[in-house]
């Protein structure tokens, strides 16, 4: 679709093309309008006063015509943003995020699918690993659900592990759910989490910062990390290994001046290293959604969920030799006189009761519904 002569698209069209200049990224977009003021006065300066703010190779670009092909990718960014559902929002545009405008270097454009409006309501980032145990994602999913019902938007990056369970949990509650992605807003990834992110597009928002057609590539996850935190009044990590990517985000959140906070897993699980590394360095530990509301100091206070059915336990019976840390198989045949066949065939049981989680390395622990 060629770009139409209305002023609101050509307007569009600058912004998109500031982005697309090689070389031009958050924090040299934010000099150029700082000093010329919007991207169609940006174009219409000449080379040398350009090059007094960028580098000359930029300068150069900003000062000649668009090559042809990006003209095309323009184009198709606005054919793009013409569907229902899709908009772009640009650093002057009145539905920016306001949070984002107090980081260093806010996007220069933001390309949303479904609600923006979730974007100006109360946030709280929730993050931790790819490879989260069944008790952390259950854990994720019970602080989002809780947080959402409070009208609090639950902020992630639809990762695998944690992050999905996140969003499903934020997608419960009338706050739902934001997703920030590391690729362009045209591609899903991971492509398992496609009925997630068509969920989120229905009843939440996934947002991006990246161009059309955009790839997954490795560099842009952790530099999506400053906008998950930089929308959020906090950040929730909830499992998360010593070099977690998890880590990234909550430092970041802390050099914005956001909230971290970290629950606390046992001292045997690798992945709560991580989370326990940041509550040595100063991060709120945090045992339920209400310490999360207390801290940055929403006056609310969660209503009681229902509690669960008890799991019945059998005095000496499996389920009460097997401990919320860690266990190998061969410790338990020793608690319990349990020869391994018939251990096996009783933790299986158990384990498609979903009351165990098989870990790596063959470790078992009890998992916690309630």
């Amino acid at each position: 679709m060629p770009i139409r002569d209305s002023g609101e698209e050509q307007e569009l069209g600058g912004w998109i093309r500031l982005q697309l200049t090689p070389g031009v990224g958050p924090v040299s977009a934010k000099r150029l309008l700082a000093a010329f003021g919007l991207p169609h006065n940006i174009f219409r300066t000449g080379f040398a006063a350009l090059a007094a703010v960028v580098p000359e190779p930029v300068a150069a670009a900003l000062s000649t015509s668009a090559p042809a092909a990006m003209r095309a990718s323009i184009d198709a960014t606005l054919a793009w943003a013409a569907k229902p559902g899709n908009r772009i929002l640009t650093l002057a545009d009145a539905d920016f995020p306001p949070r984002l405008l107090d980081i260093p270097d806010p996007p220069l454009i933001l390309y949303a699918k479904g609600r923006t409006d979730l974007l100006l309501q109360p946030a709280i980032a929730v993050v931790g690993s790819r490879n989260a145990s069944a008790q952390g994602a259950i854990n994720a999913e019970r602080f989002s659900e809780a947080l959402s019902a409070q009208g609090i938007t639950v902020v992630s990056g639809m990762a695998l592990g944690i992050d999905a369970a996140a969003h499903r949990g934020g997608l419960r509650g009338a706050g739902s759910t934001v997703a920030v992605t590391g690729t362009g807003p045209d591609i899903i990834y991971p492509a398992r989490n496609r009925s997630l992110a068509l969920a989120l597009e229905e009843s939440g928002c996934v947002l991006s910062e990246y161009p059309l057609g955009t790839p997954a590539l490795a560099a842009n996850f952790p530099r999506r990390n400053r906008i998950i935190s930089g929308l959020s009044l906090g950040v929730l990590v909830i499992e998360a290994a010593d070099q977690s990517g998890s880590l990234i985000t909550a430092r970041t959140a802390a050099d914005q001046g956001r909230d971290v906070f970290a629950l606390p897993g046992s001292i045997h699980s690798p992945l709560s290293k991580g989370c326990h590394l940041l509550i040595k360095q100063g991060a709120k530990l945090v045992e339920c959604a209400q310490d999360v509301l207390d801290e940055i100091g929403l006056a609310m206070r969660l209503r009681p969920r229902a509690a669960a059915a008890p799991v019945e336990v059998e005095p000496g019976g499996l389920l009460e030799h097997i401990g919320f840390d860690p266990v190998a198989p061969d410790s338990l045949a020793v608690r319990t006189g349990l020869s391994i066949a018939e251990l096996q065939g009783r933790l299986l049981d158990l384990e498609l009761r979903g009351l165990v989680e098989l870990l790596p390395g063959g470790m078992l622990r009890r998992v916690v519904k309630a």
